[in-house]
């Protein structure tokens, strides 16, 4: 990937635990950019405002003291340190459950405060995906400067939409331009933390915002996590064959002789044994981890 505008800004880079993170993937990625970069916060939502603690509960912790603390529902912007190069900020928190416009406005008053020229959104979704496979990713902006810089494509989704849509639409209108990264998590492991995922975004970062990113353990993690389900498959010949299943209509769109409609066969064949009619009939993405028409190939 060439350089560009976007990548030489100064960047904020944002993931919110809940409804865009499936398998704790889009934060995961953050929180490793968080242990390397010198960031501090600079910034701190009003939890009492934002979060429903019925809905988003605080959590009691051990910390390194081994003192049991609280760990209260938040969001907050890190920014680099005094003595720090770095040009990256991170927003990590949960979900806000009320009173989104006044959270968003709060959020772009740093942006233009901390002369933010760009922001990626980043999040993780439950799709019909295998986890033998590469994890997919798909990078998406509204901003046709930045599609073209970075040779991406615009989002055709419709429907119900989470926080991050909610920023990236806000940053737009202020005349910053954002990016939107989502992996696909395969469904069947959903109760479990996917580092194949978190790893996945961790490469498709560090491609994206030109920062070098160490991995530490995420790839013997990510080895880890897929032979566990692995051996789970192995003693459950009802989730091995569904599994085969995705494996064989993921090879079919990748294949490079693949066409449109033969790629329309093989998902209507594929959605014909589950039974349901049609794609993400459960609310997840279809079969190549998009969340609009799955058998698309653009």
């Amino acid at each position: 990937m060439t350089d560009n505008g976007f990548l030489h800004g100064r960047l904020l880079l944002v993931a919110f635990e809940g409804w865009n993170d499936a398998g704790e993937a889009a934060t995961g990625a953050l929180k490793v950019l968080q242990e390397q970069l010198e960031v501090v916060p600079i910034a701190e939502v009003d939890a009492e405002e934002y979060f429903d603690f019925q809905f988003n509960r605080p959590n009691v912790t051990v910390d390194d003291e081994g003192k049991r603390v609280l760990v209260w529902p938040g969001a907050t912007v890190f920014g680099p340190g005094d003595e720090a190069e770095s040009r990256v900020y991170l927003l990590i928190g949960s979900e806000p459950s009320r009173n989104w416009r006044s959270f968003t406005a709060e959020i772009m008053a740093t942006v233009v405060a901390e002369d933010i020229t760009g922001v990626v959104l980043l999040g993780a979704m439950l799709a019909d995906v295998p986890h033998t496979r590469p994890i997919s990713i798909f990078s998406t902006s509204e901003n046709p400067v930045v599609r073209s810089e970075l040779e991406i494509e615009r989002s055709t989704y419709e429907g119900p939409v989470g926080i991050l849509s909610i920023l990236a639409d806000a940053a737009e209108q202020l005349g910053v331009p954002t990016v939107s990264v989502w992996a696909s998590v395969p469904h069947y492991v959903h109760n479990a933390p996917s580092p194949k995922a978190t790893l996945a975004l961790v490469d498709r970062l560090e491609e994206l915002i030109g920062v070098s990113i160490s991995r530490g353990e995420l790839a013997d993690e990510s080895s880890a996590w897929e032979t566990g389900i692995d051996a789970l498959a192995g003693e459950d010949e009802d989730m091995a064959a569904y599994i085969q299943q995705l494996e064989q209509a993921r090879d079919t769109v990748d294949s490079p002789e693949a066409s449109g409609e033969a790629i329309a066969q093989e998902f209507e064949r594929y959605l014909r044994k589950r039974g349901d009619g049609r794609a993400g009939g459960d609310g997840r993405a279809g079969g190549d981890g998009r969340p609009d028409e799955p058998w698309r190939r653009d």
